[in-house]
Formats: C-alpha cells, structure tokens, sequence
C-alpha cells in the first residue's frame, strides 16, 4: 500500500461526495485486501481503518438512498425480486 500526500488525503476526503457507490466499494475492497495481507506500520493501519470506515458509512448510506428511492416507486412496499426473465 502506498502512502498518500496530505493533499490526497484531503481531497480523498473531500471528494467522497464525488464517489460512486461502485468506486467506494472499490476502495474500500483494496484497502481491507491491504491490511489482510501485509504488515503495516501502526498509524498506516489507523489511518486505512478510518478510511474503510469512511467508505463502508459512504456505501451504506447509498444503498439506504436507493432503498427509499425504491419503496418510494414501489408504493412503499419492496417486492421479491423476480429477475429479468419474469
């Protein structure tokens, strides 16, 4: 894992607005992929931690988003999936 500049890191943070749910997943993926496979130095381990709690609070917001939005269009009440073959 590399390190990243006190710029990145604000703009990382900054910009998480700009994140898709699909990039956040991502990151997220490669950083626990990270702290799972390799030693790192303690305050890079704290800082990767905060980062994937960001990013999993990020996720779970929009798939909180998405949920509403669905009830919503489905007259508050989600229906079993039934694929696209139905």
């Amino acid at each position: 894992m590399t390190k990243t500049s006190p710029r990145t890191k604000a703009a990382a943070t900054d910009g998480d607005a700009d994140l898709s749910y699909e990039q956040a997943l991502d990151e997220l993926e490669r950083l626990v992929a990270a702290m799972e496979g390799q030693q790192l130095p303690l305050d890079q381990l704290l800082h990767s931690y905060k980062r994937g709690a960001e990013l999993l609070a990020l996720c779970r917001g929009r798939l909180t988003a998405v949920e509403q939005q669905v009830r919503l269009l489905d007259g508050a009440e989600l229906k079993a999936w039934e694929g696209p073959e139905s």
